[in-house]
């Protein structure tokens, strides 16, 4: 048997970050996305909802994720990969408090924003990036 072949692919570290990130990305997928399906239903019984403020609603995670990924990636690799992500993570949890006790549409808006506030998927690859030995980062 060739020596690659008994040595692990990832040392015992580098599989408690993987497995610690995957965790977090995980976490942030699963309760935005079980919701999803049946956003729009929950949302009409809202006070003030109309078809168009659910798809604001809807539509400002996306919105505020996607202009705020660079801006934390930068903001990571100057202030630090664990900080971003906790910070972010702490947005995003505060806004799903938020949202789950809003009444309204417009407070449901200003939830989903701050859910989108946490825009740390990125940070959190390039923090599995940095922790896996550059052999093994493509694998």
């Amino acid at each position: 048997m060739s020596e690659s072949a008994k040595t692990p692919i990832f040392t015992l570290s580098e599989k408690r970050s993987i497995y610690s990130l995957s965790g977090v990305l995980f976490f942030r997928m699963f309760s935005l996305f079980l919701l999803l399906p049946v956003f729009s239903v929950l949302a009409m019984d809202l006070e003030g909802a109309t078809p168009f403020l659910i798809g604001v609603a809807f539509g400002a995670y996306g919105l505020t994720q996607g202009f705020l990924q660079l801006p934390f990636g930068m903001w990571s690799d100057r202030a630090g990969r664990k900080l971003v992500i906790v910070i972010g993570l702490g947005l995003f949890i505060a806004g799903n408090f938020l949202a789950a006790f809003v009444d309204s549409i417009h407070w449901m808006i200003v939830a989903r924003f701050l859910q989108g506030t946490g825009a740390i998927s990125s940070t959190v690859f390039a923090l599995i990036a940095d922790l896996t030995r550059p052999e093994v980062r493509t694998r």
